[in-house]
Formats: structure tokens, sequence, C-alpha cells
């Protein structure tokens, strides 16, 4: 689907989580169930997956409390109030507008990027969002960030760099609409590892999506060794569990990245051959799932 006609069928997070699903939306949505009561994200990342679900209920979950307190006050503010945070925060580190001002007030321009200008104003409020861990802070220093990426280091401390772009039109109409469906009375925010998730919440009508840091990669949000062999292992018996409940479940990963095989996910497809594997076309072309020298082999792994 062109780019165009995806950002009229969906709604695009404003952060741009690495691995991110939005550009796969097209296909993963066609595979999940229609008839779902309660839908949980997880590990819902930037959203995307979740924020688009259609459901009587949907849960946002993910063990990052930075990500899902800023989503919170996202949900609970007033959209106006929080646009008039967000411009005051960027006012009073004197970072970048080029929504009012343009590149050239700057004595930059969009090829080249702001971050020679907001360098120095971005690192103040990198400081300062690390000791007051502000949610706002970290929404804006997200704007202003490499990639508009969300990452911490062992200490959790935000310690990306200053990025190209500031809070352009573009950014201001996706978190409008970010807002608006997060403050939809169905959608719900869970700040739990997936291993205390509580389960007695979901049935049969229930849908858990599943989009974990994945093994093979070295992705900013599994620095520090965040995910491990041993955090595989308990998802893969997370998803065993969901399965005995009669819990539908979709897991995406990778058989193959970059000419490493998941051996722990394709050995434990073999032992539970019920599940079912959907081999998806990152590239957006007509995909050859045979083709196992693919830079990389994204998959959909149901239970249903």
């Amino acid at each position: 689907m062109p780019y165009t006609k995806l950002k009229e069928r969906f709604i695009a997070s404003p952060l741009n989580y690495v691995g991110g699903k939005y550009r796969l939306l097209t296909q993963l949505f066609p595979l999940f169930p229609k008839d779902i009561n309660i839908a949980l994200d997880l590990f819902c990342g930037g959203a995307n997956v979740g924020i688009n679900m259609n459901a009587r209920k949907i849960i946002l979950n993910d063990s990052l409390s930075e990500l899902t307190s800023l989503y919170q006050n996202l949900q609970q503010e007033n959209p106006q109030i929080i646009f008039n945070q967000i411009w005051h925060i960027i006012d009073k580190f004197k970072l970048s507008n080029t929504a009012k001002y343009g590149y050239g007030f700057y004595q930059c321009n969009s090829a080249k990027g702001l971050s020679s200008y907001n360098k120095e104003p971005f690192l103040a409020l990198r400081n300062c969002y690390n000791q007051t861990k502000n949610p706002f802070y970290l929404f804006v220093l997200i704007v202003f960030a490499f990639n508009n990426q969300i990452r911490f280091n062992a200490k959790r401390e935000f310690n990306l760099p200053c990025g190209k772009r500031d809070f352009n039109q573009n950014m201001q109409e996706k978190l409008r609409r970010f807002i608006a469906k997060l403050q939809d009375e169905n959608i719900t925010i869970f700040n739990k590892d997936f291993r205390d998730f509580p389960l007695e919440m979901l049935d049969s009508k229930s849908f858990v999506y599943i989009d974990p840091p994945y093994f093979l990669a070295t992705a900013p949000y599994n620095e520090n060794k965040a995910w491990g062999k041993q955090d595989e292992l308990d998802l893969l018996e997370f998803l065993r569990i969901l399965d005995s409940k009669n819990i539908r479940f979709a897991l995406s990963n990778v058989i193959f990245h970059k000419d490493r095989e998941h051996h722990i996910l394709k050995e434990w497809l073999e032992k539970h051959q019920k599940f079912k594997v959907h081999y998806l076309d990152f590239h957006y072309k007509n995909c050859n799932y045979q083709t196992k020298n693919a830079e990389s082999n994204e998959v959909l792994v149901t239970n249903y």
C-alpha cells in the first residue's frame, strides 16, 4: 500500500521505535482475528499496532515506565494543554520552531537539518529531563532526538543525540491524531513485565499481539543486554501458557536476520507444529519465504 494511503487508513505513532510495525500494518491486520473483545499489545513500544486495533477494549502494555507514563499523560490531559506545554518547553530551552519561523531564521535548511542550532539546548533539555523525569520533557526530547527515537542507558537516562527535525507540522498532526485515539475510552495503559501480566483478565475472545525485542537484533531498545536468552525462553513459555488457556496470540519475530538463524525460535516451532507461521514481506514485494539469505525474514506466529 502506498505511504499516502497508509496514512489515511492508520494512525502513526509520533515515536519512531526501531522495529516498529507501522509499515507492516496492512500485512498484519488481515491475519488478526476479527472478533476481539480485549486486544492486548504486550510490548506496545510506539503503539502503532495497539492504537489501530479494532476491539471492545484495547490494552497498551510496556515494561518501560517512562514510556507508559508519557502515554498516560497524553491520555489524561486536555489536548490543547498538552500542546501548550510542548510549546512552552520548546520556548524555555530555546529550541527551534520552524513551523513558525522557517529554517532560514536559524541559518539552517531542510536538507542539512537543525542539529547545529539545536544541539546545545537539546543537551540542556536532556539533562533536565534525566533529573526530573517530566513526561512532557521526554516527548519534546523524542521530537528533537535522532530519528524521533527513544533510548535509555543502563542508568535509565535518555541518551540519544540531537536530530535534524523539530516540532514541525507533520509531527504536530501525528500527535493530534495519536492523542485523539489514545483518549478513546476503550484504551487502557499498563506497565508490566510480560511475565507479570494478569492473564485472568483475558479469555478466548481476547487477542494478544506480541512484538518483543528481537533476540537477533541490535536495536537501541535492546542495548545494555535488555533482552537475553532467558527472556526469549520465558516468552516462548508464556506463549504456551496463553495457548493452554485458549487465548489467541500473534507473535512478530524473525527466523533469519543478517545471515543469522534464530535457532531457539525455529526449534520451538518444530516442537509446536500446531502453530502457524506466516511469512511477511518486509520490503513490500512478492515475498519468497524460502529465500533464507534475505537480510531479515519477518514472520507472524499464530495459534489460531
